[in-house]
């Protein structure tokens, strides 16, 4: 999904329900060299100029990107399958927040490997240098995002009481995109198997990591 239509966000991102006995996959692995395949997307207006999840200000002109688990500061080569191009990038956001996507490029990133016109790419992702996490970081489920904030708060206090912890964090935007996290995991495995049972009981999501205490 290209955020560059903000209009296709004003409803809830939905996740497709696996059967019980599928595993949800794992998030790539926090080394150096590791490697992650599947569905890039880009982002540009009207995050542009704003505070990314890092508080760094997002410029699309740069070439950066937001994983949903990968420490901020961490250095990935992105490779557009289809071309062989690639591009150099540092995670200092988070997303993608549609299920199925594995990293939200910026605007020159994806220029950089052409995929500005189909909007979404099939990618290798390879860790060249990893950046410390922050200490105060965690990992959890994302269940859901939403322009209504009495929407998401719903599912927030639903998923609360079923599985004992959950949370929202803004997104800012015009409009702010309010998301649904549930759990507060040590590892990406814990995250996992909090997943894993989610999924059972009708509620798919992927794992992400929470950086601090913004935004709830």
């Amino acid at each position: 999904m290209k955020r560059s239509i903000p209009l296709l966000l004003a409803i809830a991102l939905l996740f497709t329900a696996c059967g019980k006995r599928k595993r949800v996959p794992s998030a790539i692995a926090p080394r150096v060299g590791a490697e992650e395949t599947g569905i890039a997307s880009w982002y540009g207006h009207p995050y542009h100029g704003r505070a990314s999840a890092s508080g760094e200000i997002y410029d699309m002109e740069q070439l950066t990107a937001a994983h949903r688990t990968l420490p901020f500061g961490t250095l990935v080569r992105v490779e557009n399958l289809a071309t062989g191009l690639s591009v150099e990038v540092r995670i200092n956001d988070r997303g993608p927040f549609a299920g199925g996507r594995i990293i939200d490029l910026s605007h020159a990133a994806a220029r950089q490997i052409q995929m500005l016109g189909p909007g979404t790419a099939q990618v290798r992702l390879r860790i060249l240098a990893l950046a410390l996490a922050d200490p105060a970081s965690y990992y959890a489920v994302q269940i859901g995002a939403f322009l209504d904030r009495a929407s998401a708060d719903r599912l927030r206090a639903s998923m609360q009481e079923r599985y004992g912890a959950a949370r929202l964090l803004r997104r800012d935007g015009d409009p702010a995109l309010w998301r649904v996290v549930v759990g507060r995991e040590g590892t990406e495995e814990e995250a996992a198997a909090l997943a894993e049972r989610m999924r059972a009981g009708g509620n798919a999501g992927f794992v992400v990591r929470v950086d601090g205490p913004r935004n709830d």
